[in-house]
């Protein structure tokens, strides 16, 4: 069974940092890419930022220079460092990776991000 474990979520004042992780297991095929993405009610869900086997990255023009994505293939975790935060940042932040020749999707739970001003 696939398992997407996040943590690292929380409340930070303004300026402040969080890094978020996610831990991966139950996994087969191979991770293609892995990423985080974020949702705030009644809005789509969004990237943020995602990272390919290969280690290329992308990110969201938001949260470019702030954000630093990065993974462990050994430990199939990916990890979302979050500096600078500004209060648009809260969402809930949800891992995704993509798995195998067909790309599946799989989630995580989500973890609460609350910037306050």
């Amino acid at each position: 069974q696939v398992q997407l474990v996040e943590s690292g979520g929380g409340l930070v004042q303004a300026g402040g940092s969080l890094r978020l992780s996610c831990a991966v297991s139950g996994i087969i095929f191979s991770i293609n890419a892995m990423g985080w993405y974020r949702q705030v009610p009644g809005k789509q869900r969004e990237l943020v930022a995602s990272i390919t086997s290969g280690g290329s990255t992308t990110y969201a023009d938001s949260v470019k220079g702030r954000f630093t994505i990065s993974r462990d293939n050994a430990k199939n975790t990916v990890y979302l460092q979050m500096n600078s935060l500004k209060p648009e940042d809260t969402a809930a932040y949800y891992c995704n990776v993509r798995v195998g020749i067909y790309e599946n999707d799989y989630w995580g739970q989500g973890t609460q991000v609350t910037v306050s001003s």
